[in-house]
């Protein structure tokens, strides 16, 4: 297995859900962590908190991935060693609404877009250069159910985490013979806030979206996503799809009368 301890991880989209969750798994490995989110509060005391509980190093960045100046800002602001970025996690991103396509927002559309889509390239684009240097890495993109198969009221998210399916692939013939491993975590339905801000912040039919079965939890992404960082150095997990026992597909869900 891969020792991740003082391995800098730089994690997008960390101040919640499974970035958060990423976040306190590699800090238990011992690894040094970028967090980067938009929200600087909730960002601060997650790195406070993960650096008095398990005496790691962490630095945080407000930074938002659809900003391509400040996401070189950042990177070009990381110094003494931390600019030597061993895995990106690329997990920032969002859904809006679940609008049949011809009804939905087209103002919408770019915050999805750019979030789930373009924030991924950027990233990985700039990190890559690094790793490229220094010949290793791990990129480790976000994808989902979403991207294998579609649902109604999805098409503008669903091609967005195809979009994602297919760059990861594409990417890892592109960067083949590098040592630079690449893989995609798909999961299902997973209990996080996405749903509170799919639904522009209505909880209770968030709630509604997990109602008598039970979903994945943010930690066992993250688990996932350890399980791709810490195998031997010759191994490349490709993909891993997830989902709930009680999930068979993107549209078949069982549910228990309570």
């Amino acid at each position: 297995m891969t020792d991740l301890k003082n391995k800098i991880v730089f994690i997008t989209g960390a101040s919640s859900g499974i970035g958060e969750a990423c976040a306190v798994k590699f800090a238990s490995e011992g690894a040094r962590l970028i967090l980067t989110a938009r929200r600087e509060e909730k960002l601060k005391m997650l790195c406070d908190r993960l650096k008095k509980e398990y005496k790691i190093e962490a630095v945080y960045y407000t930074m938002d991935v659809r900003d391509r100046e400040d996401v070189k800002k950042t990177i070009a602001s990381l110094k003494d060693g931390w600019e030597n970025i061993d895995i990106l996690i690329n997990n920032a991103g969002l859904a809006l609404g679940m609008d049949k396509f011809h009804e939905s927002n087209i103002d919408e559309w770019d915050a999805v877009i750019d979030t789930n889509i373009k924030g991924a390239f950027i990233c990985a684009r700039l990190i890559i250069d690094i790793m490229l240097r220094r010949g290793c890495g791990h990129i480790i993109n976000l994808g989902s159910v979403a991207g294998r198969e579609v649902y109604p009221g999805g098409s503008v998210y669903c091609a967005t985490k195809h979009a994602i399916n297919a760059f990861t692939r594409a990417l890892r013939l592109d960067l083949c013979g590098s040592k630079i491993r690449v893989s995609s975590i798909d999961p299902g339905m997973v209990e996080t806030g996405f749903s509170v801000v799919r639904f522009r912040g209505d909880e209770g039919r968030a709630k509604k979206v997990y109602e008598n079965m039970t979903p994945l939890t943010a930690e066992d992404i993250a688990d996932a996503i350890i399980f791709c960082a810490n195998r031997p150095e010759r191994v490349n997990i490709n993909e891993i799809s997830l989902m709930p026992v009680e999930q068979a597909s993107a549209t078949m869900v069982s549910r228990k009368i309570q």
